[in-house]
């Protein structure tokens, strides 16, 4: 079963929209653009066999309903006429369709390296084990740098 836009609908809980009008066709172009954006990632990961379906479905469908409801990445947007004037605040839209990290594990595409590793054997390194260095950034936040030895975030305690 694929998503169509009246499930959309559905899941909106409003009226499906007039078959052939801009709003059907733009839902069913964001539709293709999560289904899109899912093939593209399966392909990069070198991900084999096919998606659980229902899982599929909902990803894209609960994707597609969040870009609905959050079109733009404004976050308020005033019309002023004469004397009068309307305000909409939307919440943190993207301004397009975006699959979040938790639709990504669910569907079992995710990037097997991930975000940062940590080295559990360790090396003979003077900075902290929670300094910035040893995470894997470009400075030092414990003081080895300049001191030669752990002067902040508890260093002095050690």
């Amino acid at each position: 079963m694929a998503v169509t836009p009246d499930m959309l609908a559905v899941a909106l809980g409003q009226a499906a929209p007039v078959p052939g009008s801009v709003t059907e066709q733009q839902w069913q172009m964001w539709i293709d653009d999560a289904l899109m954006l899912i093939d593209t990632r399966q392909a990069q990961l070198n991900a084999a066999g096919p998606i659980d379906e229902a899982k599929l479905d909902y990803v894209v469908r609960e994707a597609v309903v969040a870009h609905i409801k959050r079109p733009e990445d404004a976050t308020q947007v005033t019309v002023s006429i004469d004397d009068a004037s309307s305000s909409k605040t939307y919440k943190s839209g993207k301004g397009r369709v975006n699959i979040i990290d938790e639709w990504w594990t669910l569907l079992g595409l995710t990037d097997p390296k991930g975000a940062f590793s940590l080295d559990m054997a360790g090396t003979a390194s003077r900075h902290l084990p929670w300094c910035s260095l040893s995470l894997g950034a470009l400075y030092c936040s414990c003081g080895v740098d300049i001191a030669g030895r752990p002067i902040f975030e508890g260093g002095d305690d050690l």
